[in-house]
């Protein structure tokens, strides 16, 4: 193999520029030939070149019109192939082979002038004129052509090509698997997968801004398989009755599926179906549990004091609301402990209240700081200890809600494999604020119950998580995948999720997860998604352009495989993730970016043939406020009690 040097380059040169001197030669020689007559007459000849024109004759190159100027054409083509010019991007195909068939046009063709009638010295000119700028367009063609940079970059300006990686396209499904049909594009084909959670215990996220699918593409199919696959469950159903009417008609679907035939509850405070007690006694072992129900309600409530937790006029109220829930549960073997009671006995005058909260023995810990500001007269203390709990307790003061609270249709443990239940709690958009906190004791005390072992299998499912809050979430998660509960939150944004569970508990909940599923989202969570999906091969081409020689190199480099920017322009339907696997189901292509494949059609069609979810009891509104005052004379009679110990 001989090395390219100037020196060579040089020659090479030297030798093109000789060939195109000699068909420039053999150009002259055949306008010479062919246009003697003029050309004499013009007194243009010389005896020396009708010399060596003689000698040239010999070897027929002008035997005819068309010899000479195939030779001077395949001189100039020769010339042409080893020429090399300065790439330029901005030069066309289509021009040059213009200028190239022009240029051929007239240098093979101007002799035809010479049948038209005109002078034969006119005729001369525009023949050799015509025939010499035909081969300047031949040879500036030629030169673009040469010029021409073949290497187009940019071909996939989008990047799509490079960050398109395999995806799981096996179904592997179990008694517990989620099962997703989508489809992919991997180096330009579709091709179909299968979103696969196989182990739903590991908890799911479900992230997406409003419209891109969560509900639709997800969420129903969680719903679905679970309950098909013999699943008791929870599901918080923010705009009621989306989900709750898919889960009601799955499970008249399913129902054969179950060993121990499930119930099916609603706790809805604007359409009444079934009563349901949160703090209901039986379920209460012990003063950690009215602990937990206060911060749950308080924090509901209060949604600021949540990054304030620790501070002692966030932690005295709800100290507060503990005393007073513990001592409905001791009181008369917890006849009176409900959320309705506690609110009521809150509102007593301070000595009867202290007085009655001081016959409980084990809470006298908790009533003793409020007590003694009492006593020192420190009333404005003691109002910024208890006023601010009494103030947001009072605004759950509802007849409706009073009726829901202080019934007892159904327990909370939905999992109990003798009474396994199905249980849908549905919230108001417009008043969230406060349905949402009583609503959070309820999903408290759930998710308290339902962690226990030797239950059945279970699936929570939080719809718009962040408008509900109560502690231990992340606990659920990291701790109940043994006990057969799997949990599914659907949020917007990981910001809406830090602003309403602060940024510590929002990380460990992002950080937590096995299973992530991810529609449009943009900002912060689209690069912590990004970077959680990880990076993958990808090639790289670069060009570099100096005087006639171009280079272009070829490179791999690791970038992300789904960088933010591609995860804030996702469609509706569209979504990136990655799953969990189990030791005995190995997944090795665990990151996804799809389209979730759903029969619009069949879904539009058993929407129609839904059934509704039949009303449970008949009430008048008469019977509704006879409760909300029978709740206040329970509290009166208490306090009479008192007076006549």
């Amino acid at each position: 193999m001989s090395l390219q040097t100037g020196e060579n380059e040089q020659a090479l040169r030297k030798i093109i520029d000789f060939i195109r001197l000699a068909s420039i030669i053999v150009l002259i020689f055949h306008f010479y030939f062919f246009c003697h007559a003029s050309l004499k007459a013009w007194g243009y000849t010389l005896n020396l070149v009708d010399n060596i024109l003689i000698s040239l004759i010999k070897t027929g190159l002008f035997d005819g019109i068309y010899t000479s100027k195939v030779m001077v054409f395949m001189l100039l083509v020769i010339s042409l192939i080893g020429a090399k010019g300065k790439r330029d991007e901005k030069i066309s195909i289509s021009s040059a082979a213009l200028f190239v068939m022009i240029g051929s046009a007239l240098l093979f063709f101007c002799h035809l002038i010479y049948w038209v009638s005109l002078k034969l010295d006119d005729q001369t000119i525009i023949y050799i004129t015509g025939t010499s700028i035909g081969y300047i367009l031949v040879l500036t063609g030629g030169t673009w052509i040469s010029r021409i940079l073949k290497v187009k970059l940019m071909k996939d300006i989008f990047n799509k090509m490079n960050e398109s990686f395999p995806q799981e396209e096996r179904l592997l499904e179990n008694q517990y698997s989620v099962n997703l049909p989508a489809k992919y594009v991997f180096r330009g084909r579709a091709k179909k997968s299968w979103i696969n959670i196989i182990n739903p215990f590991r908890s799911l996220l479900v992230i997406g801004t409003p419209g891109a699918g969560k509900s639709y593409f997800v969420i129903r199919h969680v719903i679905t398989q679970h309950i098909r696959k013999g699943f008791s469950m929870f599901i918080y159903d923010f705009k009621y009755d989306d989900l709750s009417r898919i889960a009601y008609n799955a499970l008249l679907k399913y129902r054969g599926e179950y060993d121990v035939d499930p119930s099916f509850y609603v706790i809805n405070f604007d359409q009444i179906y079934h009563r349901c007690n949160p703090l209901d006694p039986a379920t209460m072992v012990d003063i950690t549990d009215a602990t937990e129900s206060s911060r749950t309600i308080m924090l509901g409530l209060n949604r600021d004091w949540i990054k304030k937790q620790g501070d002692f006029f966030v932690e005295s109220p709800i100290n507060f609301v503990t005393a007073v829930i513990w001592f409905l549960k001791k009181y008369d073997d917890g006849r009176y402990c409900t959320l309705p009671h506690v609110i009521e006995l809150m509102q007593l005058d301070y000595p009867t209240l202290f007085k009655l909260l001081r016959t409980e023995s084990e809470i006298e810990v908790l009533i003793n700081p409020f007590e003694s500001a009492y006593r020192n007269e420190a009333m404005e203390q003691l109002e910024g200890q208890i006023a601010s709990a009494k103030i947001g307790m009072a605004r759950l003061s509802s007849p409706q809600l009073y009726y829901v609270l202080s019934g007892n249709d159904f327990t909370l443990d939905i999992n109990n494999p003798d009474d396994p239940k199905i249980v849908c709690m549905g919230n108001n958009p417009m008043k969230q604020q406060i349905y949402g906190a009583v609503l959070s004791l309820y999903i408290s005390r759930v998710i308290k119950l339902v962690n226990k072992k030797h239950q059945q299998k279970s699936s929570l499912i939080f719809d718009e998580f962040p408008t509900i809050y109560f502690n231990g979430i992340d606990n659920l998660m990291a701790t109940a995948r043994a006990n057969k509960v799997a949990t599914t939150l659907a949020v917007q944004d990981y910001s809406q999720l830090k602003k309403d569970y602060g940024r510590e508990q929002a990380e460990v909940i992002m950080n937590i997860v096995g299973n992530v599923i991810s529609g449009q989202v943009v900002g912060e969570t689209a690069k912590l998604l990004s970077e959680r999906f990880g990076k993958i091969v990808q090639e790289r081409e670069t060009l570099s352009i100096d005087g006639s020689e171009t280079s272009l190199s070829r490179s791999t480099q690791l970038d992300s495989a789904i960088p933010p920017s591609k995860i804030a322009t996702l469609s509706s339907g569209e979504f990136v993730g990655t799953v969990s696997d189990d030791p005995d189901q190995k997944i090795d292509l665990k990151v996804f970016h799809a389209e979730i494949i759903n029969d619009h059609e069949a879904i539009k069609v058993e929407e129609n043939a839904y059934r509704k979810i039949p009303g449970v009891r008949k009430i008048t509104p008469q019977e509704i406020q006879d409760n909300y005052y029978r709740i206040k004379q329970d509290i009166k009679d208490i306090k009479e009690k008192l007076k006549a110990a």
